[in-house]
């Protein structure tokens, strides 16, 4: 059995209203981590940028506006489903990139095929993993402090 599905897209990052440039994105999905997938950005003079987010927020962006904190995506234009925004932010910093609906529909579907939307759950002991990646990452905080 497949463990993940990848694939890559090309988004606009829009700097301005005047300025935007094509960035090559990798989109991951694994079955380690069901519930999310990563987007790496290729900005040019920059090393990579991998945010990682709920595959479901991803879903519900392609239709409407949705997310909180860090991660906001919605169609460009409601009345069409051509391209999506996906908004990302650091403290005060912001980057908007556009995306074609097309490929991201595609490589949902590929994720749902691997692993179906709402069963999740029932690969192994993900609550096991869970627990274990936040008692590393508790451990690190503590040591770091």
């Amino acid at each position: 059995m497949r463990e993940s599905v990848q694939a890559e897209v090309m988004m606009s990052f829009l700097v301005s209203e005047e300025l935007s440039f094509r960035i090559p994105v990798e989109l991951r999905y694994a079955t380690g981590d069901p519930y999310a997938v990563r987007m790496t950005f290729h900005l040019p003079g920059d090393e990579p940028v991998t945010w990682a987010f709920g595959r479901e927020l991803l879903i519900d962006g392609l239709a409407k506006p949705c997310g909180e904190g860090d991660v906001h995506i919605g169609p460009a234009d409601p009345e069409e489903l051509v391209d999506v925004h996906i908004r990302l932010q650091v403290a005060g910093d912001r980057a908007l990139f556009r995306a074609s609906a097309a490929p991201l529909v595609a490589f949902l579907d590929r994720t749902d095929r691997l692993v179906p939307l709402g069963q999740e759950c029932a690969l192994g002991d993900f609550e096991g993993n869970l627990d274990e990646a936040l008692g590393r990452i508790l451990a690190e905080e503590q040591s770091a402090g």
